[in-house]
């Protein structure tokens, strides 16, 4: 079986250039916990994950003391941390050069690579041009139908 049989051609997607908060809001909109980065031609730019917009928001503990606040306050740096990301693009918090697979890749390539790196869902992309992805799920659903 191969990924164009099973890969969900309606991808959850961010434009880049959007803004950070764009993007949080397609996470909750979507409940995704990554969305596939294109720009205007549909083109496939990368992938960014919500946990990569977290950790951006994350205060580092260099930040905390150079604050002069104490740990329990970085809860609060963290949330101005956050509010100063709100508005900016997301361009710089994109990974770039991710795994991607091709429609007429196999599900057994797709789930080795999932399953060796610890992967939920994988771009499908053609010739540039993002086609869909492939979740666990759905390769899950195709050997248990």
């Amino acid at each position: 079986m191969k990924v164009k049989d099973v890969m969900n051609i309606n991808a959850s997607r961010v434009l880049i250039g959007s803004t950070v908060r764009q993007a949080a809001e397609q996470f909750v909109f979507t409940g995704a916990s990554d969305l596939v980065v294109v720009d205007a031609e549909g083109r496939f730019v990368g992938v960014l994950s919500e946990g990569d917009v977290m950790r951006a928001a994350l205060p580092q503990l260099t930040e905390i003391v150079d604050s002069g606040r104490s740990l329990s306050d970085s809860y609060d740096l963290m949330q101005e941390k956050g509010r100063g990301l709100a508005d900016k693009p997301l361009d710089d918090l994109v990974i770039r050069d991710p795994v991607v697979l091709s429609p007429d890749d196999t599900l057994l390539r797709a789930a080795t690579l999932m399953a060796s790196r610890q992967i939920r869902r994988l771009p499908v992309v053609h010739n540039r041009q993002l086609v869909g992805t492939v979740s666990r799920a759905d390769i899950c659903r195709a050997l248990f139908r």
